[in-house]
């Protein structure tokens, strides 16, 4: 037989439900005191399941577009800034060919449906090569890249019946992706994972990401709340202009006239009101029976204003994006919006090289071999460009530091060949616009320069012999006085 807890004096001891956080049963404050707080809960949504939903969505809200469209567009609007041992002259054309096959807009695409849809992917289209077989960018000849094909993640199967079991960043994703076979492209083909630029939405736990095929969530579902109370809260506005001017007239007998049955009566009366609205203006007159009245009551928009505006802010914060680059709007009071920035554009440096890096980098190793014919430099890499543009004054600044840097170097003998400190003066031109015009023929002229003389090829000072004497001069006029 069990044993019952016993207290003081064996009594029974009472077992009191216990919870964290503050609570008062005396005034039902807290959570889980029975009261109008502790009735609300979280529930799912699965708005990213609903594709026609989020599709209405992003064509009808201009609020959904720029969450969507801003945060894709400030990703790859800057572009990336080549580093290594390149030729400038090949890193031009494989500038030139970023442009030409459209590789930033097709990733832009790409990162727009991860985050309408949950989920997308760019496929690198490689002429002359099965899809479903491995990548391999060394096999990749001259001219066989062709750009990207960007899809969101309802033209696209995975296979996760096949994942890819080797330890990495793609560990438990599928090896292949199989295109629906009314696609404009690639339709029922399969697609190795190392053709594919793969991007999420937001990523999920392991539970949630099975529930969504394993892709990510849309940025719309957790906006949606804050959304749907903007758009009330702007609309309500909207239908208030329409009685910001209300107009009251009385009739004597109006309801008798409305209510009877002489419909002569009902138009001498909509005769009046239409005499009156049309002679109603700034130089008009309002003309009514002595026993009549008429008034006319002004809406007052007081606190509206803030009321809009705080809906606003709280959507620039569920979509981490600053009201001046979601709204468009001019930064209010003593805030410049200049931090804000700099906030929101950490932020986009943190999804890039969290999303972008691996893709980019064999994109661009890819495009190396298509354009150049050619393997990369070992120190072959690229950076983000920076979305912080400089003013003239700091390209001047930045400028004018780099070059005192270099010909500081060059008179220092740090740097002997003429031919390099050029090379180094035009690799910043890019970033502070300055000695641009520095061509290949001018450091190939510097090039040929002869190499400067050595201190052991001068030749040896003449020294005396060992047994002839030194030769003294003597003052002329000392030696007649002697």
């Amino acid at each position: 037989m069990a044993r019952k807890n016993r207290g003081k004096g064996n009594a029974p001891v009472k077992h009191v439900q216990t919870r964290d956080g503050f609570v008062n049963p005396r005034t039902r404050t807290g959570r889980g005191m029975d009261n109008l707080a502790s009735a609300g809960h979280y529930a799912f949504r699965f708005l990213t399941r609903n594709r026609v939903q989020l599709e209405a969505a992003y064509r009808g809200s201009w609020i959904i577009g720029n969450a969507v469209d801003c945060v894709a567009e400030d990703m790859t609007r800057a572009g990336v800034e080549l580093t290594g041992s390149i030729d400038p002259h090949e890193a031009s054309e494989l500038y030139a060919a970023m442009s030409e096959f459209g590789v930033l807009e097709s990733l832009c695409d790409t990162i727009k449906w991860a985050r309408l849809f949950g989920g997308g992917i760019g496929i690198i289209m490689i002429d002359g090569q099965d899809p479903a077989t491995p990548l391999d960018p060394s096999t990749v000849g001259k001219g066989q890249f062709l750009g990207i094909y960007s899809i969101d993640r309802w033209i696209v199967n995975p296979e996760y019946s096949d994942t890819i079991h080797n330890f990495g960043p793609a560990l438990g994703q599928p090896n292949y992706y199989q295109v629906i076979p009314d696609a404009d492209a690639f339709g029922g083909q399969w697609i190795h994972h190392s053709r594919v630029v793969r991007l999420d939405g937001i990523r999920l736990p392991m539970y949630q990401r099975q529930y969504e095929n394993g892709w990510g969530m849309s940025v719309v579902e957790r906006i949606f709340d804050v959304l749907t109370s903007f758009d009330s809260a702007t609309l309500g506005a909207a239908q208030l202009v329409y009685k910001a001017h209300l107009r009251v007239m009385k009739i004597k007998g109006y309801r008798q006239v409305m209510g009877g049955t002489s419909e002569a009566a009902r138009r001498a009366i909509q005769a009046q009101l239409d005499n009156i609205r049309a002679y109603q203006s700034n130089e008009g007159m309002t003309v009514i029976d002595s026993e009549d009245d008429f008034q006319a009551l002004q809406y007052a928009f007081s606190g509206l204003n803030d009321v809009l505006l705080q809906f606003a802010q709280q959507l620039a914060g569920a979509m981490q994006i600053p009201m001046t680059r979601l709204m468009g709007q001019s930064p209010a009071g003593f805030n410049t919006g200049e931090s804000d920035l700099r906030q929101y554009y950490d932020g986009i440096a943190q999804k890039q090289e969290g999303q972008l890096r691996r893709g980019m980098h064999t994109l661009l190793e890819v495009l190396h071999y298509s354009i150049l014919d050619k393997a990369p430099p070992e120190d072959f890499g690229f950076n983000f460009a920076s979305l912080w543009g400089m003013s003239d004054m700091d390209k001047a600044n930045v400028g004018s530091t780099r070059t005192s840097a270099v010909v500081s170097a060059y008179e220092a003998g740090i740097v002997t060949d003429r031919a390099v400190a050029l090379r180094e003066l035009r690799s910043g031109a890019e970033a502070d616009g300055m000695w641009d015009s520095i061509t290949d023929e001018i450091i190939e002229d510097a090039e040929s320069d002869p190499p400067a003389p050595d201190e052991n090829d001068l030749p040896p000072v003449p020294q005396p012999a060992p047994n002839e004497a030194a030769v003294q001069y003597v003052d002329p006029e000392s030696e007649r006085h002697s």
